[in-house]
């Protein structure tokens, strides 16, 4: 089951194609750091991708990289202004940001080694050839900045989300220019501005000029999906204008119902703001590491709630959600190999994340898991690797904790003191271990020495 923005209504998920789902996920525009609200559509749609497949779906992947033609209100292209204010190429640039985009993904255990990655700028041919389909249908007309679509010859504008358009306002998220015949209309192709030269612009049949951001989508998507594929996602600031404009133009290119399934992740909120490039409230995945936090703690904070409920990030959520991982992974480390994968278990896990991708559920059985006694404890180590195909909190590439030798020293002594009763001073041993980040659990079998 899905919650499928274009009904509005949770639906039972039924591909277009047995066994095969096709799914399209918005990517990164390169002219800024991903920042953490961006890579939580990510890990959203990791967690979609791990659920299709654990339901021996076979997926195609493709999340797009946007680096050119994303405008502004006022309709420049924020990658080109980008690398004027750096003073750098546009490539140079937009490569160092995506190189960073997929070490960021890999720091979050995101499975995109059979993803397909399409950049904006390699498919220009693709874009130009639907906008000539849209032309000669008689969907798009010309200023003299570009050539548009014309949101009125299509009928249904603003299905997705229910957008009611005499509500809009200009310059709200909607392109200016005086020229449009309506205010929704957005750029297919923009020209170049006369007398300068942009590092990145091409020839086309109206001139020299670059494509708007919104045809990318639609031609990337459709050249390795094809024209009716299952699954769009995006965050909920996609739908309107972006996805409403996706669908418009190609349904009105192809004359056939475009993505059946649209899912969209909520915002991430700072002090009760979203986070954005825009409002300058950045936080970067880096500035989680450098804190000394392990960026699955981020992972497993987002996993906590639902991928369409908004979240407002807090340093104190994700060290709490530190030590909830760490204990994890200690419990992992401490069963044994050799069990079995518990049906029950499973089939619950299963109906979980079945349920629109319900983590917080998922997360909760996890823990339960833990707890149950009638579970051998080699069940429960194969139950847990099985939970984490989809979740990936790194169960299944877990490494021995390295103890530093002050910290062993430590512990050490404080069995000493234990030995000899002096309760004051192993209290205080404790906490100088703690506060080197370890902690310490008195056990039959002596002191167990854990990450905090």
């Amino acid at each position: 089951m899905l919650k499928n923005t274009l009904s509005g209504e949770l639906e039972e998920f039924k591909p277009i194609k047995k066994g095969e789902v096709g799914m399209y996920n918005c990517g990164p525009t390169v002219y800024n750091y991903a920042h953490i609200g961006n890579l939580r559509a990510y890990v959203f749609s990791d967690i979609l991708k791990r659920t299709l497949k654990y339901n021996d779906y076979q997926v195609t992947q493709v999340i797009n990289i946007t680096d050119v033609g994303h405008l502004t209100d006022e309709g420049l292209d924020k990658i080109e202004e980008r690398a004027k204010e750096e003073s750098k190429g546009v490539q140079d640039m937009a490569n160092m940001y995506i190189k960073k985009f997929f070490e960021d993904l890999s720091e979050l255990n995101i499975n995109v080694g059979d993803t397909i990655f399409p950049k904006a700028s390699e498919h220009i041919n693709e874009q130009i050839e639907m906008i000539e389909k849209l032309e000669s249908r008689g969907f798009t007309y010309k200023t003299s900045d570009g050539i548009y679509f014309n949101t009125a010859e299509y009928i249904g504008y603003g299905k997705l989300g229910n957008i009611n358009i005499d509500e809009l306002k200009e310059g709200a998220r909607v392109e200016k220019n005086n020229e449009k015949k309506n205010m929704a209309d957005f750029a297919l192709w923009k020209f170049s501005e006369k007398g300068v030269k942009r590092q990145q612009e091409w020839k086309s049949p109206w001139g020299v000029g670059f494509p708007g951001w919104h045809i990318e989508c639609s031609a990337m998507s459709m050249k390795h999906l094809g024209e009716h594929f299952d699954i769009h996602t995006g965050g909920v600031d996609h739908i309107f204008p972006h996805h409403n404009n996706e669908i418009a133009q190609s349904e009105s290119a192809t004359g056939k119902a475009f993505v059946n399934y649209w899912l969209h992740g909520a915002f991430l909120n700072l002090k009760g703001e979203k986070i954005s490039k825009s409002k300058g409230n950045l936080v970067l995945l880096d500035e989680i590491t450098e804190k000394g936090l392990n960026p699955l703690s981020y992972r497993y904070w987002l996993l906590t709630a639902t991928y369409n409920s908004p979240l407002s990030f807090s340093w104190d959520a994700i060290e709490g959600t530190e030590i909830a991982l760490n204990k994890l992974h200690d419990r992992f480390r401490e069963l044994p190999e050799g069990g079995k994968i518990d049906d029950n278990y499973r089939a619950l896990f299963k109906g979980f994340i079945n349920n629109d991708l319900n983590t917080p559920k998922a997360i909760a059985l996890l823990w339960n898991l833990l707890k149950d006694n009638d579970i051998q404890p080699g069940d429960k180590k194969a139950t847990l690797l099985e939970f984490d195909k989809v979740l990936a909190l790194g169960l299944d590439n877990l490494s021995e904790v390295e103890i530093p030798k002050e910290v062993l020293g430590l512990v050490k002594e404080r069995e000493k003191a234990r030995g000899e009763k002096d309760w004051d001073r192993s209290d205080e041993l404790r906490n100088k271990i703690e506060k080197l980040g370890f902690g310490v659990k008195d056990t039959s079998e002596g002191s167990k020495i854990s990450k905090i």
